[in-house]
């Protein structure tokens, strides 16, 4: 130890540390580490290398990734990213946001949380917004224990059929550790079918159900009279929602929503090989005191200017562990203000806008790929926005190397045995095009 002159302890500290805990020296504290996982002596690294030598030689493993156009969705969407949003988020003020205990010197980055906040509201049409969670399928799952702390005594909750594959995956997932009862609402025509949610609400235990606004289908889901079902059971509903589509759609308020959840990815969040992503969760004024997360506030300080406070803390796990709703206690803080920062940006007109273009150009392909003769439609006129699935009739491991090896990414197989497109605002009429000549 005499080599490291910057620990503080002694041999006489390391030998009383050792006695207390009852071995003899360092080696036995690894005893039960195999010999081979050891350190055996000096490790085979390369030579040093200039600063150039380190970039050269990362920009060519960079470059044996293919480099995509991408016409897939599946709840990860390739929106474009105003430049001015990483040049803001990557301020020293912000990049080492975290949480905002001390309100006295975290007025800024309480403030844009109430902000975000503020703007979830507005699009969900809800009441209360939390602070962000880690993604949408964590916010669902979340929801799920909202619902059963809700209800007290009543332990099942119903999920859409129709849900997003990995939404479903989490929703059982923390279900199964939480000691609550999934049941699955059958699909009908490709959307959820209100006949089957009925029947489920009959067999009672009902505490509440998580259905889709956009479906894994890519289909708008007509949720009429759910919400009404639900309520007359007592049980309460969450819709499941992309953020950037309800700046067109109906809003989970409108559908008589009890909590509204999603991904904020689609909110100009680049797609990042699967994150950093966040997760956004609302609900009715009624229930916010079992919203988990954080939630800010504003208030006034005593010269009456106007502040920004974390409240209603009496919900979090560090007042109250073992009776909080929930122990999730992220606020995933700098993907909420990349958010904040894209929606004031693009505002209503400009979110109306990029739907605009999503949809011509969605329906654009979805003929052309008809045109093709090589695939089928399985939802005839059902209404979509900017993903839909079609029918494969060809191989579709050669659908999507063909798709490759032109310089797209799509095609993804679903479980059914269809096919899944996505076409976002920045893809061009030319590259819908191009996509089709390759098959």
């Amino acid at each position: 130890m005499a080599g490291f002159q910057y620990f503080p302890h002694t041999d006489e500290d390391i030998r009383a540390m050792l006695d207390r805990i009852g071995v003899k020296s360092f080696d036995d504290l690894y005893a039960d580490v195999p010999a081979d996982c050891l350190y055996q002596g000096e490790y085979d690294l390369p030579d040093a290398m200039t600063e150039q030598q380190v970039r050269d030689y990362f920009e060519g493993l960079a470059s044996k990734n293919p480099r995509l156009k991408v016409f897939a969705g599946a709840g990860a969407y390739d929106h474009y990213t105003p430049a001015v949003i990483p040049y803001i988020t990557q301020r020293s003020e912000f990049i080492t946001a975290y949480t905002p205990y001390q309100c006295e010197i975290s007025q800024g980055t309480l403030r844009y949380i109430f902000e975000y906040q503020s703007m979830i509201c507005t699009l969900t049409g809800m009441d209360v917004s939390n602070a962000s969670m880690y993604d949408g399928p964590t916010a669902a799952a979340e929801s799920m224990r909202m619902m059963v702390a809700q209800a007290k005594k009543k332990n099942t909750v119903l999920v859409s059929n129709t849900l997003l594959p990995q939404v479903r995956g989490v929703i059982a997932t923390y279900a199964k550790y939480a000691g609550i009862t999934i049941k699955e609402i059958e699909a009908e025509n490709g959307q959820t079918s209100k006949a089957s949610l009925e029947a489920l609400i009959s067999e009672g235990d009902v505490a509440g159900a998580i259905v889709p606004s956009i479906n894994r289908f890519g289909i708008i889901e007509n949720l009429d009279g759910m919400a009404d079902a639900l309520h007359a059971d007592k049980a309460l509903m969450t819709v499941y929602c992309d953020p950037s589509a309800l700046a067109v759609l109906k809003t989970p308020a409108e559908w008589g929503a009890d909590i509204a959840v999603g991904d904020g990815q689609p909110l100009g969040i680049p797609l990042c090989y699967g994150g950093p992503y966040v997760g956004f969760m609302a609900c009715t004024k009624e229930y916010m005191r079992k919203l988990p997360g954080r939630i800010v506030g504003e208030t006034r300080d005593k010269e009456g200017r106007r502040a920004f406070v974390l409240t209603l803390q009496a919900r979090e796990q560090h007042i109250r562990r073992e009776k909080a709703t929930s122990n999730i206690c992220s606020n995933e803080s700098l993907m909420a203000l990349w958010v904040t920062v894209y929606l004031s940006l693009m505002g209503p007109e400009g979110m109306k806008q990029v739907n605009d273009l999503c949809y011509q150009r969605a329906h654009y392909l979805y003929a052309r790929l008809l045109e093709t003769g090589k695939f089928q439609e399985v939802f005839s006129g059902a209404p979509f926005l900017k993903e839909f699935v079609l029918k494969p009739l060809v191989p579709v491991a050669e659908l999507q190397k063909r798709l490759a090896d032109a310089g797209f990414f799509g095609a993804l197989e679903t479980d059914d045995g269809y096919v899944s497109f996505c076409v976002t605002e920045k893809r061009s009429y030319e590259d819908i095009d191009e996509l089709v000549k390759a098959l």
